[in-house]
């Protein structure tokens, strides 16, 4: 009977997680341009830290860090969003009220 066995990999094989760069950068750009910056440059952080960590064996702690980096860019985004909405709200009031008060 065949058994189904997988070799292990290469001993200089490193092991790839997923750094979430790209959307730590997005959520960065679009908290920046939302006046929420703190929330998007530790999404960046996070992401920085995830290669060093699985470069040095850390594959956890590079796993922890990309689930940390997309929380935070998840976090910045949100944020973004509902400070524009809110915004746009209280525009849209002021003009309403504005126009009202005009006429």
């Amino acid at each position: 009977m065949a058994q189904n066995w997988t070799p292990p990999p290469p001993v200089g094989a490193q092991n790839t997680v997923p750094n979430n760069m790209v959307i730590a950068i997005i959520a960065a750009v679009v908290s920046f341009l939302m006046c929420c910056l703190p929330h998007g440059v530790i999404s960046v952080i996070f992401a920085s830290q995830v290669n060093k960590k699985a470069a040095a064996g850390d594959i956890a702690g590079a796993t922890q860090a990309a689930k940390n980096a997309k929380l935070w860019a998840i976090i910045s985004i949100v944020v973004s969003v509902v400070w524009l909405i809110i915004g746009l709200a209280f525009g849209l009031i002021g003009g309403i009220m504005s126009s009202i008060q005009n006429h």
